[in-house]
C-alpha cells in the first residue's frame, strides 16, 4: 500500500511518519486490496479545544473510499484512534459485503422507491449561493445497492455514481424517513 503523510500547518516528525507507515501498513496486511492511504495531521487553533492534534485518514481501494478522523492532545493518540476507526469501518464493510453475497440472505426489494421531495427555498436568503468547495473523483459503474452501501460507509447523505444497470449518472440519497432514494438520469 502506498502511504502519503502530510501536515497542514504542522511539522510531521520522522517518528510520527514511521508510526503512520507501520500502523496503516498493518491495516493493509490484515485487509488486502487497499491501494493508497493518505494521512493528514493538523492542529486546531481554538484555545478552548483541548484535543488540538487532529489526524484524518483516507483509504482507497476495491473501488471504495473509507475515511476517519480523530482528535486528542497527542498526535500519536489521534493516529491510534483513526486506525481503530478505519479497522472498524473495514470490518463493517466486509461483513456487509459477505452478508450480501451469502446464499441464505433474504431477498429484499432491490429497487428503492424514488420520491419527489419538495425543497422549500429559504425566504430570508440573500443572493445566490456560492460554490465554496470543488471535488473531483472517478465515477465507477455500480449498482444502486452498492452505491447505497458506499454512501453508508462514507457517512454521507448522498452518493453520485454511474448506474451499472442503465449506464447513466445516478444519485442515491438518505431520505428523512431513514430509507434510501434513487435519482436516475434519463
Amino acid at each position: 500500500m502506498e502511504v502519503t503523510v502530510r501536515g497542514r500547518n504542522v511539522e510531521v516528525s520522522e517518528r510520527l511518519r514511521t508510526a503512520v507507515e507501520e500502523k496503516v501498513g498493518r491495516l493493509s496486511r490484515h485487509h488486502d486490496g487497499w491501494e493508497h492511504a493518505e494521512v493528514k495531521f493538523f492542529e486546531e487553533r481554538n484555545p478552548r479545544i483541548s484535543a488540538k492534534e487532529v489526524c484524518e485518514a483516507t483509504l482507497r481501494g476495491h473501488g471504495r473510499i473509507i475515511r476517519a478522523k480523530a482528535a486528542s492532545a497527542d498526535a500519536l493518540v489521534s493516529l491510534d484512534r483513526v486506525v481503530d476507526k478505519l479497522e472498524h469501518q473495514i470490518d463493517k464493510l466486509k461483513s456487509r459485503l459477505i452478508g450480501r453475497s451469502h446464499p441464505r440472505r433474504h431477498q429484499l426489494d432491490s429497487a428503492p422507491a424514488v420520491g419527489h421531495d419538495e425543497d422549500e427555498a429559504d425566504e430570508g436568503e440573500q443572493g445566490p449561493p456560492r460554490i465554496v468547495r470543488t471535488k473531483q473523483f472517478d465515477i465507477k459503474p455500480m449498482t444502486p445497492e452498492e452505491a447505497a452501501l458506499q454512501m453508508d460507509v462514507l457517512g454521507h447523505d448522498f452518493y453520485l455514481f454511474t448506474n451499472a444497470d442503465t449506464g447513466v449518472a445516478a444519485v442515491v440519497y438518505r431520505r428523512n424517513d431513514g430509507d434510501v432514494g434513487l435519482i436516475d438520469a434519463s
